[in-house]
This record gives structure tokens, sequence and C-alpha cells, in this order.
């Protein structure tokens, strides 16, 4: 399931029209370092690395619809952001992966 999710984030982002390449390289590498951190999570709390999968791929899919509800693109990043607070301590490489990709998302007005 998580290789999966982490498969339709890719295929959102490189699919995507409404992100600009220099977005699109720095998303698909970060994403390649989210994959690597996930995995490691799962291995000790697949439930957890599940949920932050999830989270990217909700906000890769509201952030590369071409009519974008700012509600939902806002509520999904929180999500993003929620999911990861608790592993700060424990993983910090993955926190900063995510929270690099929350960046991004909102330099490109999402």
């Amino acid at each position: 399931m998580l290789d999966k999710t982490l498969a339709n984030i890719e295929r959102k982002i490189t699919e995507a029209s409404s992100i600009g390449e220099k977005e699109r390289a720095d998303l698909l590498e970060l994403l390649t370092t989210l994959k690597g951190e996930v995995t490691e999570l799962s291995k000790s709390q697949a439930d957890r690395a599940e949920s932050i999968a999830g989270f990217p791929q909700v906000s890769a899919h509201e952030a590369t619809r071409a009519k974008q509800n700012p509600n939902l693109v806002q509520l999904s990043l929180k999500g993003l952001a929620s999911s990861v607070d608790e592993l700060e301590a424990t993983h910090p490489n993955l926190v900063e992966t995510v929270n690099r990709i929350s960046h991004i998302l909102s330099n490109m007005g999402i």
C-alpha cells in the first residue's frame, strides 16, 4: 500500500501542468528522500508511515488540481504537518523532508 501511495504522488507531480519545472524537480527529489524515510519508519511503525505517506498524496492532489479549493489545500497541509509532529525527536530527517515539501507548496501559493 505504501509503495502504491508514493507512486501515485510521484505520478501526480510528474503529470501536473500547474507545477513549474524547478518546483517539480525539487518535489521529486524530496519525494525520493521521503520514500527512504517512510520506508525506514514503516519497519517499526507501519500505521504511522501509511498516514505520513497519505497526507502528501492528498496535498499533491489538491495542489495539482486545475481549480483549487484553498480550504482543502490548507486542510491537507495541516494534516501533513500534524502527522509528523510527534516524530520530530525520533525521525528529524523525515520531519525536515515533510517541512520542505510543505514549504515548496506554500511558495507556489498552495
